[in-house]
C-alpha cells in the first residue's frame, strides 16, 4: 500500500500584524493592483491611439504615465505576498477587483481621453486612500509607506492631466 504524501505546512507568518489584519490588507492592495493595472492598460491604450493638435504632448504624457503605472504593479504584488496572500493575476480577477471601467472600444477623442485617465488616477487614489486606514490600524508601515507614494503619484498625475482640461 503506497503511503500518501504529506505536503509539508507552511510556516507561520510572524510579523507582527494579525492573521485578520493581513488579509484585509492584502484584500485592499488586490483592488489597488487591479485599479493600477487596469489604469495601465487604458493609458497604454491612449498613447497607442491619441490624435489630433496635442498629440505629441499627450503621446509622451502617456508613455510617461503608462512606464509609471507598469512599475507600480509589481512592488504592489509583492507587498500582497509579504503579507502571505497570493496577488492576482489575471484579466477575470482584476476585472472583478477594480473600480475602473476598462478603456471605451472606441478611442475617444483626445481631451475624453485626458479626462478618463484623469478620473482614473482619482479612483485609484481613493482606493489607495482607503487600504492606508487599514494599514495604519494595523501598525503596517511598509504597507503605509507604498499607499503614500501611490496616493503622491496619482494625485499629481490627476493634477496635471486635469490642468489640461482648463480654460
Amino acid at each position: 500500500m503506497a503511503k500518501k504524501a504529506v505536503k509539508p505546512q507552511a510556516p507561520r507568518i510572524s510579523i507582527g500584524i494579525s492573521d485578520k489584519d493581513r488579509a484585509a490588507i492584502a484584500g485592499g492592495l488586490s483592488r489597488l493592483l487591479a485599479d493600477t493595472y487596469t489604469l495601465y492598460l487604458t493609458t497604454h491604450n491612449f498613447h497607442w491611439n491619441v490624435t489630433g493638435p496635442m498629440f505629441n504632448t499627450l503621446h509622451t504624457m502617456f508613455m510617461e504615465q503608462y512606464t509609471e503605472l507598469w512599475n507600480a504593479v509589481d512592488p504592489i504584488a509583492e507587498r500582497i505576498r509579504a503579507l502571505g496572500h497570493p496577488a492576482p493575476g489575471s484579466y477575470a480577477q482584476f476585472g472583478k477587483l477594480s473600480s475602473l471601467k476598462d478603456a471605451p472600444p472606441d478611442p475617444p477623442q483626445a481631451l475624453e481621453m485626458v479626462r478618463i485617465l484623469m478620473q482614473g488616477h482619482e479612483a485609484v487614489a481613493r482606493t489607495a486612500r482607503s487600504v492606508f486606514a487599514l494599514a495604519e490600524k494595523a501598525d503596517d508601515q511598509p504597507t503605509a509607506d507604498l499607499l503614500t507614494q501611490r496616493m503622491d503619484i496619482h494625485e499629481k498625475a490627476a493634477w496635471m492631466l486635469r490642468s489640461l482640461l482648463e480654460d
